[in-house]
């Protein structure tokens, strides 16, 4: 009777096997490799990423020169009477008067109390915290892409295990019969292993449900068409080599949480360098060159025209502004002080979630082997069940029982890996160390 299930165990894996080969294969390294290409939230995020980059330069922050062109063209046409001081008067109808001027300014800040050299550095802080984001961003949706995807092979063990026990409902339906047929049994023997069928059926088409969802639920991640069936691979490896204090250490200098909180005190830093620029003097070079023409139907001067180069310069320095300047450098202390705070707050918070989070792991790392010993001890008590139900010496409760234990055990296993590598990919999420 072994070797019986063992061949039906086998038929089911290779009938897996050759549906599957009709599938497309993903891989987890192919899924996260098309969740970095495709995820909408990576794009949008890698789009600002660039966005900060592209802010990074010595004419956003005022170091180079501005020129600028113009040109005023102004026309009327009025009715004008002048009148002299000797008495005379001219009068014109329809007067035409127009004015054209047009050249090139150019303005410099030559000095703004270093005010562009901290704004200039901001500006590089601020493109880190956009690598930052986009780094957050990256680990929560590579670790959502793993989840679901071993969410997948969790539930694929599933149906397999209902597939086995349909197998074996439909075994016990036929021998039930049999021993009706000879009269060893009663009708209600039988209709007992019917509806127990029918239980185990229903339960395989919940389970089928929930496949398909998570299947669609995962080519959501990868942005493409839900539509796109696939298969996934059956087996789950879960690193047991993490170490508490090494985590912590890698979550120290990787974690884009802390590592945001980190870059934003050195931005306050920076915004309290640019306020206090403004205790110093600001000094701008102008310079142009110009032409302007008029001409007039009417007054002493018809025609006036000029052209030439100007240059200059301008200083200003705020001697007082109602006690302004000393109000915003304390506001940018204390956002100093509060950016801090709040790395202290994070570094708190993170090691707390490594704590809770490894102490998890640990549980299921253990109940991993727990579960695996219960499903050989179930398989072991399921053969020798259904040898004694093939002889009559047990009732079909006991049967059902063991029946049930057996795929019980062996979904509790399945499901003992899924959280066990749940728990990795959520301790390298934090300690941002999650490999793609």
């Amino acid at each position: 009777m072994k070797t019986k299930i063992t061949l039906i165990s086998l038929v089911l894996f290779l009938f897996c096997v050759a549906k599957s080969s009709a599938q497309e294969i993903l891989t987890i390294e192919d899924a996260m490799k098309i969740a970095l290409e495709n995820n909408f939230e990576i794009k949008i995020a890698k789009n600002n990423s660039t966005i900060s980059e592209t802010n990074v330069t010595v004419g956003n922050v005022g170091f180079l020169p501005t020129a600028t062109a113009n040109i005023v063209d102004n026309n009327n046409v009025t009715n004008s009477t002048q009148v002299r001081q000797d008495g005379t008067s001219t009068t014109l109808n329809n007067a035409k008067n127009n004015s054209l001027t047009y050249g090139v300014s150019l303005g410099w800040t030559v000095f703004d109390g270093m005010r562009m050299f901290a704004r200039y550095d901001q500006l590089k802080e601020l493109q880190k915290l956009g690598d930052a984001e986009l780094k957050r961003t990256v680990l929560m949706k590579i670790g959502q892409v793993n989840s679901a995807y071993y969410d997948l092979v969790q539930q694929q063990h599933q149906l397999s295990a209902l597939d086995t026990t349909i197998v074996i409902s439909k075994q016990r339906v036929q021998l039930a019969q049999n021993r009706f047929t000879i009269g060893k049994a009663s009708k209600l023997e039988v209709l007992n292993a019917q509806v127990d069928l029918n239980t185990d059926q229903v339960a395989l088409l919940r389970q089928k449900e929930s496949y398909k969802n998570a299947k669609i639920l995962l080519n959501q991640y990868l942005a493409r068409d839900p539509q796109i069936d696939f298969a996934v691979t059956d087996l789950v490896t879960v690193d047991n080599k993490l170490v508490l204090i090494d985590l912590m250490d890698l979550a120290k200098k990787q974690n884009p949480a802390l590592e945001s909180q980190i870059i934003n005190k050195r931005i306050a830093e920076l915004q309290l360098k640019q306020v206090k620029a403004s205790r110093y003097p600001t000094i701008n070079l102008t310079s142009g060159y110009n032409f302007s023409e008029s001409q007039s139907s009417l007054g002493f001067t018809s025609e006036n025209s000029s052209k030439g180069f100007n240059y200059g310069f301008n200083a200003s320095l705020n001697l007082f502004d109602g006690l302004n300047q000393h109000r915003n450098e304390k506001v940018a202390k204390l956002q100093i002080e509060n950016s801090q705070i709040a790395i202290e707050q994070q570094s708190m918070i993170l090691n707390t979630q490594l704590s809770t989070a490894f102490q998890t792991y640990l549980t299921n790392l253990e109940l991993i082997d727990l579960e695996e010993d219960n499903q050989a001890i179930a398989k072991q008590n399921l053969d020798i069940t259904l040898d004694k139900f093939r002889i009559g010496t047990i009732t079909t409760l006991d049967f059902r029982t063991a029946q049930l234990n057996y795929v019980n055990a062996k979904v509790r296993y399945s499901n003992a890996q899924y959280e066990a590598k749940l728990s990795e990919i959520a301790l390298k999420e934090l300690a941002g160390n999650i490999n793609f």
